[in-house]
């Protein structure tokens, strides 16, 4: 609606003049807590059930989170119950602490130490709404009254720890929930309160989250507000500062990242960003953005395909196909130019040799969260020459020559723009082999022999050959410098077209016992339009002369009289 804009105010920035944060380079990986079980698990549709529940805590498990939220034991009987389950049935390993989220209210906190008896560690998470607008909307409270109800929760942790939890390691961590929304002076203060009522011991720190529960304004002036509370912050020794960020904006990647740099040392989030309204911060992309700058995540996400399998059956939600680094297509290109430096960049790379990832459109090595180079490039109407021959060479080991792979992405596009689908890699290799490997028609290579003579002379090799021309047996035989171009002389007798070569390739395909060799020869009729044909055969020389064969076979100035060209023959075999 036209002028709908004038109903909103831009958030105002923080005024911080000599920020250092923009300077900043993460070095190492935060301190990662899983809130998937709780803020993730309280958005779904329908709540992961308890078996999804314990799937997915042994999958936060094996990715190697050591801190995980696992619930809010006071809001429902099921979630009391998880907890319960989680101790009761020695789920816990030792070095991973639960965390548990209650409001500042007496009978809430009370229940909430009760699910946590016989845990060895575990983190009470007591939160309030601290944000100028809540206070003025919601609760009609002022200052001094959010203040008083954030201190009082905190006697009621300390009361209720004592009185079930005697045994278990307790932290505390307190947020002042809509900390983006809050003064920044009151934020300070009611952290301090906080961290003063608690006093915690010379060996353990208060964990102070600072939470985007609405994200409302660019990710610098979040950045500006952390490292502003930071510098304030009179408790700041006695605590660890985490942030937990929403993504309401679309940037709480960028957000949560600023915030380290601004000096958070701690991330609460979500595997793929599930929870409220646009989610929480995406772990997986935050740890995987580290890994691709050389830093250790300290998350094993390494089998992406079972995280989405697990994620998806638990939540009920999928994983779109543009995710980053997770989604379907997030390493395929379909575009012609992308491929074709793709597949520049995967030569380079292996002829290179290098511990150094350097492939152009591809900022991380598939290998890295499980999946393979197959599917890095798919065919369609905008694909070319670079695509197809990346195909052929990562996914059937033919090494296409440049010079041949115009001609060939040329034939597979047409099909494309015909089907309007993708073409699959099993089509392009049929097609290819259709065209251009072992053709027999209308010449066919029956047996060969060579000879090589000791005399000296240049022509030294020697070929005796039975071939089919049009159905007719014969006999063909000549000599060269080697057996191609002796294969070539003989051809002449049999009065087979006019042609020079253009370019000769091979190598072997495939590996051990079951290797073949593959041979691509170009030639050019008598008009000078080139024709490829590409020989297999178990040996080096019977795949050159069936090359040749091929591509005389897709010419149509075969039957014409061979003459000498003028140009050198393939080098000697």
């Amino acid at each position: 609606m036209k002028g709908s804009h004038k109903k909103y105010r831009p958030f105002p920035p923080v005024g911080l003049q000599d920020r250092t944060w923009p300077d900043t380079t993460i070095a190492k990986a935060p301190r990662w807590c899983s809130v998937d079980l709780r803020d993730g698990n309280q958005a779904l549709v329908i709540p992961m059930n308890l078996e999804q529940k314990l799937k997915m805590f042994q999958l936060l498990l094996d990715v190697g989170f050591k801190e995980i939220e696992v619930g809010f034991p006071s809001a429902a009987a099921v979630e009391f119950d998880f907890v319960r389950h989680l101790i009761e049935k020695n789920l816990i390993p030792d070095d991973v602490t639960v965390q548990v989220l209650t409001q500042a209210r007496e009978h809430l906190i009370e229940a909430t130490c009760r699910s946590l008896v016989g845990a060895k560690h575990a983190i009470v998470h007591l939160y309030n709404s601290t944000s100028e607008l809540q206070r003025r909307v919601v609760f009609k409270m002022d200052r001094g009254q959010v203040r008083d109800l954030a201190v009082q929760g905190t006697k009621f942790v300390k009361q209720y720890r004592d009185k079930y939890l005697e045994g278990t390691d307790v932290r505390f961590e307190y947020s002042p929930e809509s900390f983006m929304g809050t003064e920044l002076d009151f934020s300070a203060e009611i952290c301090d309160a906080v961290v003063r009522e608690w006093d915690p011991r010379t060996d353990e720190k208060v964990v102070i989250n600072l939470p985007n529960t609405v994200e409302m304004a660019t990710p610098n002036i979040f950045a500006d507000q952390v490292e502003w509370f930071i510098r304030n912050f009179k408790s700041r020794e006695k605590s660890i500062v985490s942030v937990h960020c929403h993504n309401d904006r679309g940037t709480a990647v960028a957000t949560t990242e600023f915030s380290v740099m601004a000096g958070a040392e701690r991330v609460e989030g979500t595997l793929f960003g599930n929870g409220e309204r646009t989610g929480n911060v995406d772990i997986v992309t935050l740890a995987l953005n580290l890994q691709t700058q050389g830093v250790d995540p300290q998350l094993d996400l390494s089998d992406m395909d079972r995280l989405i399998e697990v994620y998806e059956e638990c939540t009920g939600l999928t994983v779109h196909s543009r995710h980053p680094y997770a989604g379907e297509l997030v390493f395929t290109a379909f575009s012609g130019s992308h491929q074709d430096a793709i597949n520049k960049g995967f030569q380079a790379q292996e002829a290179a040799n290098s511990p150094h990832w350097e492939v152009p459109y591809i900022p991380m090595d598939p290998k890295d969260v499980g999946r393979t180079y197959q599917a890095v490039v798919r065919i369609n109407s905008q694909s070319g020459k670079g695509g197809v021959a990346h195909i052929l060479r990562s996914e059937f080991g033919f090494n296409v020559p440049k010079a041949m792979q115009p001609e060939l992405g040329k034939m597979i596009q047409r099909v494309s723009d015909e089907t309007g689908k993708e073409v699959l890699p099993a089509t392009i290799k049929k097609m290819f082999e259709d065209e251009y490997v072992n053709r027999v028609t209308p010449i066919s290579l029956e047996s060969f022999q060579i000879k090589d003579s000791s005399s000296g002379k240049s022509d030294a090799t020697s070929i005796s050959a039975s071939v089919k021309i049009n159905g007719k047996k014969q006999t063909i035989s000549g000599t060269g410098n080697g057996p191609i171009d002796a294969f070539s002389k003989a051809l002449k007798f049999a009065h087979v077209g006019t042609y020079s070569f253009l370019s000769y390739e091979e190598h072997a395909l495939g590996e051990g016992e079951d290797a073949r060799a593959v041979a691509y020869i170009g030639i050019a009729d008598e008009t000078g339009i080139p024709y490829f044909g590409v020989g297999i055969d178990p040996n080096i020389v019977g795949a050159s002369l069936r090359a040749l064969l091929s591509a005389l076979n897709r010419s149509p100035q075969h039957t014409l009289r061979v003459r000498s060209s003028g140009k050198k023959s393939p080098k000697r075999l």
